[in-house]
Formats: structure tokens, sequence, C-alpha cells
């Protein structure tokens, strides 16, 4: 009506439709930010709430949130102390876990750390509706006999569908008994993640089928089995038949090695091909993808050589119509790229991610008939794949402009860090997420004598013609030292579909990805063939380094300007034990800075090995390597940070140290630090000093977890100590 002054409010929503808002949201410091609007949002934020971490300690049992009853998915896994059975821990153990019953009595997924079979003895029975569990240990198994892991989860909890191990240290031969012994629960499982690092080699070949004959309804499967045919009792033909036959609802089936889930890196200089060959015939594979029909993931990471496994693969885009992603390892001949002929995995056109590991025959000319059969590839990784160069990913990535986003390219002899970023030009206005080694080579040298720099521009680029790549063989350009006259070839063909080519190996480089006004006057390049452009949507950044190098050229190697990053990861490795004292006194966090919007960061050291205790004359012991990779973290503004401290195997020590306690009490911005390792609790004193830090836990998430340590560092007390300390502070916001 004219000349009403009416208003409308949020609140004038009906209270159903509000809470569906309200239930949308998942970020957890939202949530809590809306609870503070009014009495009617904070109501509303704890009816929709479904999800919910308790990091407090176990004593405080007043503590435990009653005003949460919607809650669904439970995570126990992160009490304090870290690492001890929180059940057991308490004197009065029933009453812990009614109380926990009361305050969240609509739990259907639980996750809790389990380190002996009692605290499920006490928990199964107070919600036996579970339907998704996930088991936490990564201290040693207790004596006792098989199966007393499972027993009182599979006798309690009958409408299991879903069980996650993939972070729980047991023994291989404990699973399959105790599914044999509940056939009910075993048949009502739909899901199964078997992927631990607690065996050394994984799941024989009886013990899968024992699993996959147990349940039948599964439809995700991810185990790590042993692969190796020189080892009795090894998967092979066999037991892949047998899956395919006794779980055909799979939607989702990842078989790996347990050598591959170390995540040790392989030597660049290897051929790529191992000494033994996998026990697996293509006819097995071929029944296998038939019995499978609604895959729609699919990794198989063997670490032994299949070979000539592209005809196998093709039945995939018949046999799997579904099937959405793929990752190989140690496949040989997947996709051979024989005169512009569509074969192997590039005929499986649906593919949306696709990962090649140590696939040692995979060459450029692969790259650009994946690229033409797999048109929809949105996240693509490369590991280990000596003949795959700079110039191949560079068009693999234009081809792909429009839709890849997310892209790893790790541990390939002739992709250092320079090469692996001119490589991903053509998306970098695209990109999300990344990955690159930090292999210095050839940062200070723009070009290697006699070797051209080859440049595409695809400025006005918006499509690129169907027979432009068809009838394009890349046979004959894959290696890097390109001759003049197939260089001339290729420019003509370049031209002929209107794209531009540049043979500069007479100037200096320059951005591949810029107009012809800024390649004639070089205007903004650096001396690594980059202008200094911006990397506009990349969110994600993941590095792998040596140990001793520095990571202060990774601006100069193309990476400038990042105005959205959010999150990198940093992982290093090596054995500093054989490295000289570094020449500079940082690795170069404080370079990060250039950054805006870096608020979380994973610095993983863990592969850093050293000397935790006395080193020897002439060497630095772990202290000073820790203090050479956190100094000038303190300039960084980081909300969240994740930190692996270096080890010394031989003691089995991963612990902080003062060095670094003190460094890490420079960062004043946290407000989450998580160290995956122990500590010395008069070092855990410096952190209180940083004002706004909320949540502070010790994880000793690796195998085998310190069990019996007398040191300070390990006591119950001293933890307390500590959670009271930073707990009785006063936090600004």
């Amino acid at each position: 009506m004219a000349g009403t002054d009416s208003k409308t409010h949020i609140h004038d929503l009906p209270e159903v439709i509000l809470s569906n808002v309200f239930a949308l949201v998942t970020n957890t410091r939202t949530r809590n930010a809306m609870s503070l609007v009014c009495h009617k949002w904070l109501s509303l934020e704890r009816l929709t709430r479904a999800s919910l971490a308790l990091r407090g300690n176990v004593r405080d049992l007043f503590l435990i949130p009653t005003c949460f009853r919607s809650v669904t998915d439970l995570d126990l896994s992160l009490l304090s102390p870290w690492g001890h059975s929180f059940l057991d821990s308490s004197r009065h153990h029933l009453l812990v876990a009614e109380r926990l019953r009361q305050a969240f009595p609509a739990v259907i997924s639980l996750t809790v750390y389990a380190r002996t079979p009692s605290t499920l003895q006490y928990l199964a029975p107070k919600w036996p509706e579970l339907r998704r569990v996930k088991l936490v240990r990564w201290h040693q198994r207790s004596q006792l006999p098989p199966e007393s892991d499972f027993v009182s989860l599979f006798e309690r909890c009958t409408c299991l569908t879903s069980l996650d191990l993939s972070h729980f240290y047991y023994w291989t031969e404990d699973l399959p008994p105790a599914l044999e012994a509940h056939p009910a629960v075993a048949a009502s499982l739909s899901r199964l993640d078997l992927l631990t690092l607690s065996s050394p080699e994984g799941f024989k070949s009886h013990e899968l089928l024992a699993i996959t004959a147990s349940c039948p309804n599964l439809k995700e499967l991810l185990a790590a089995c042993m692969f190796d045919p020189r080892f009795i009792d090894f998967v092979g033909d066999e037991a892949l038949l047998a899956l395919a036959n006794d779980c055909p609802r799979l939607s989702l089936l990842h078989l790996a090695d347990a050598s591959s889930l170390a995540n040790a890196r392989a030597d660049p200089d290897d051929e790529g091909f191992t000494t033994e060959d996998a026990r697996i015939s293509r006819a097995t594979f071929e029944e296998l993808f038939t019995g499978l029909p609604l895959l729609e993931e699919l990794v198989l990471d063997v670490c032994h050589n299949v070979r000539d496994t592209g005809a196998a693969l093709e039945l995939l885009n018949s046999k799997c119509p579904l099937l959405k992603s793929l990752k190989l390892g140690q496949f040989h001949g997947i996709c051979r790229g024989v005169e512009s002929q569509i074969d192997g995995i590039a005929v499986c056109k649906g593919l949306v991610a696709l990962s090649i590991k140590n696939s040692a025959d995979f060459s450029d000319s692969g790259l650009m008939t994946v690229s033409r059969g797999c048109p929809r590839l949105a996240k693509f990784e490369i590991q280990g794949c000596k003949r795959i160069t700079e110039s191949g990913l560079r068009i693999f990535a234009c081809l792909l402009h429009k839709t890849l986003v997310d892209v790893k390219i790790s541990c390939c002899k002739q992709l250092n860090a320079v090469c692996s970023l001119r490589a991903m030009e053509p998306i970098r206005e695209r990109i999300q997420r990344l990955h690159i080694d930090c292999i210095w080579d050839s940062i200070e040298q723009s070009e290697i004598p006699g070797q051209p720099a080859h440049k595409f521009d695809l400025n006005e680029l918006e499509e690129i013609p169907e027979q432009a790549v068809h009838n394009f063989d890349l046979n004959e350009f894959e290696e890097p030292n390109m001759s003049s006259d197939k260089s001339a070839e290729f420019g003509k063909f370049l031209t002929a579909k209107g794209l531009t080519f540049c043979d500069e190996s007479s100037k200096k480089k320059k951005c591949r990805y810029s107009s012809d006004a800024e390649c004639s006057s070089g205007i903004g390049s650096t001396s690594n063939g980059f202008s200094c452009r911006t990397w506009e949507r990349l969110q994600y950044l993941s590095l792998w380094i040596a140990v001793g190098e520095l990571l202060t050229p990774l601006a100069l190697a193309g990476l400038e300007s990042c105005p959205v990053l959010e999150e990198i990861q940093i992982r290093v490795e090596g054995d500093c034990r054989s490295r000289p004292k570094p020449s500079e006194r940082a690795f170069g966090l404080s370079s990060l800075a250039r950054y805006p919007q870096l608020l979380k960061m994973k610095l993983d050291c863990s592969d850093v090995i050293g000397y935790a205790l006395t080193a020897p004359s002439g060497q630095m012991d772990l202290s000073l390597w820790e203090r050479f990779y956190l100094n000038g973290i303190g300039n960084l503004c980081l909300n969240e940070l994740d930190y692996w401290p270096p080890q010394d195997r031989d003691v089995n020590q991963r612990s902080l140290s003062l060095p670094a306690a003190g460094l890490l009490a420079e960062c004043a911005t946290l407000r989450k630090l998580f160290i995956h390792g122990t500590a010395n609790e008069h070092f855990m004193m410096f952190l209180p000093r940083i004002p706004n830090l909320r949540d502070v836990q010790l994880r000793e998430d690796y195998y085998p977890a310190p069990d019996n340590d007398m040191s300070t560092e390990m006591r119950v007390d001293s933890c307390s100590r500590f959670e009271d300390a930073l707990n009785g502070r006063q936090i600004a916001d």
C-alpha cells in the first residue's frame, strides 16, 4: 500500500525455513558467529548443528555441552590428553559414558581413539544405532586375543554400515575372523576403509577373500594389499576375480600396495620399471571391470610392473560407464598415442579426475591423446613419469584450459619448479589447487643454449577445433631438444590452426601467455619467462622441497602474486645428517608474507632425519634444523598451523625443541596449533603468550607412537597444567 512504512525482517521467515538456512552453513567459525547474534539465532544454531568435535579434557566432566542434542556426527578422537584412553584415564568411566549418551542422544556417526578394547566396551552399548564408526589408534596394538578390538562394536551395533580403520593400528589377521563371526554386521556394511600403515605388508590374498565374501553389499572398499609376488599369498588374479564376484555393487574400489602408503619419494633418475612384475593378467582386469559396472572411482596402485594395459583399460569406458575418477600406479602402456589414435585410458571420456603414477613409457604423445579423449578433466596428477616434458604438459594444459583446476606435478625428472609453472601458464587464471616440486635447477638461467623456447598465445582462443588435435601426432616432438626443422613444421601447423608460435632461441624468454606487444618489448617479464602476472584463483598450494634447500626462490620461479591463496602445505624430506650447515640462517617462510590471504599452513618436516640428541662434531642437531625451518614464521598472519617436527628414527623421537617453541610463540595471530609429535612441558609454556591462541594439541599420530616415555613430555599431569594455563587467559575476541 502506498504511503505505508513496512519493513521486512529475517525473523519474519517461518522458523522451519530459517532452520533449513542454518543447516546449510557448515563452517564452524561462521556458525559460532551466528550463535552470537541473538537468543533466537543461538537456539537455532544449537538445534541445527549436526557435527561436533570435542577437544576438552575428560577430567572436566561438567564442561561436556548439553545443548547440542541434534548432533549426529560426534568426534571423540581429539579429547585430551590425546592418545590416552579417555575412559580408562577417568575414575568414573561409566559415568562419563552415560553423560556423553545423555548429551548427544542422536549420534549415529562416531569417531573415537580406541587405545584399548575397553573404550568400545563402554561406548558401544550407549549408541546401539550407530551407522558409521571410525577408530583411531597410533599406539601399538595391545597383546590381546585376535578380534578383541572389534567384538564389542560388532555385538552391540548391528546396524553398522561404515567402518573406517585407516588411522587404526591393528593386525590384518584381526578383522576377517571378526567379520566372519558376525555375519549380520558384515552383510550390513556398505563402506570399509582399510588403508592403514599398521601392517608393512597389507592384506594377504586369503584375508581379502574372507573380507569380500563376508561383505557382499559393499559399495566402497579401500584396502592396503600385498601385491609383491615374491611373498607367499600375494594378491593376484584369484583375489581380484573373487572381489568382482562377491561385491558387484562397488562404486569405489581403492587397492594399493602397502609400500605406496608410506608416501616415500621415488628416485627421479629411476627408469620407472620395478624388478618384479605383478602377477595380474590382462584377462583378470577385463573380468574385474566387467564385474563392477557401477564403479565411479577406481584406484589401483600395485607398486609392481603391470605391462601393456592399454587394451584392458579401454574396457572401462564400456563396462564402467559411471567412472569419474581413475588412479593408476606402476601401469605401463596405458596410452600409446600412435598416429593420433585415441586409445587406452584416453577412451574413458567421462573422467573428471585422473592420476598417473610411475608409468615408465607415458610420454607427451600420451598426454595429447588423454587431452583429446578426456575433455572433462578437472583434476590431473602426474607423478614419477620421466618422459613428460614442459612442452607436452603445456599443450595438455592448453587443450584443457576450460576445465582443469587441480594439478599435481611430482617427481618428474624433466619438470622442475620453473618448468612446471611455465607449463601451467595457460590455466594460470583458472587453477585453484597446485602441487609442484621445489627444484630450482634453472631458476637463475632462463634459457639453455641450443634449446629454443616454444610459446603459444591463447589470449584470443575460445575453443580449439577438434581437427586441430586429432590431426596432430606428438610423437615427433616429445623430446625437449626439438630441431629447427621440426620447430618450423610445428609452427606452420599451429599457424594454420589460428595459434601463435614463437621460436626465440636468440632472445630472452618471455611470458608464454602474452600479447605480441609484450613479447616484442619484454615489458614486465622476469628472467624465467614470466611476466608479473597473477594466479587469480589459486587457493591451495602444495610444495615438496629437499632438506637444506631454500624456499625463497618460489616467487622468482613464477608464483609472485597469489591474491586469494588461503592454504599452503610444505613437505620437507631428506637426511640432514649428511648435509652441511645451510648457508642461510632461515628457510624462507617470511617470503610467504607476499600472499595476503594466507591463513593456513601445514609444515611437514617428519621426513627430515637427524640427530635428536648429541650430534657428531661438525653436524647440526635437530633443534638447530628446527630453528632454520621455523625462522621467520612470525612474519606470517596465520590462523591455523599444523607442524610435524623432524625425527630421529634411531630413538623413535619426534619432539618439539626449545628454539622451535620460541619461534612458534612469535605467531601472534595463531588460533589453532597442532603439533604432530611430543614436547616438554616447559617448552609448551611458551605458547600461551600467543594472544588469540585457543586450540593447541600434541598428537603423536605416527607409527609407532611413543608408548612408555618417562620424561615430562608424555605425562598426563603436564598436559593438564598446560591446558589450565591456556584456558585461564583472557582472549580479546
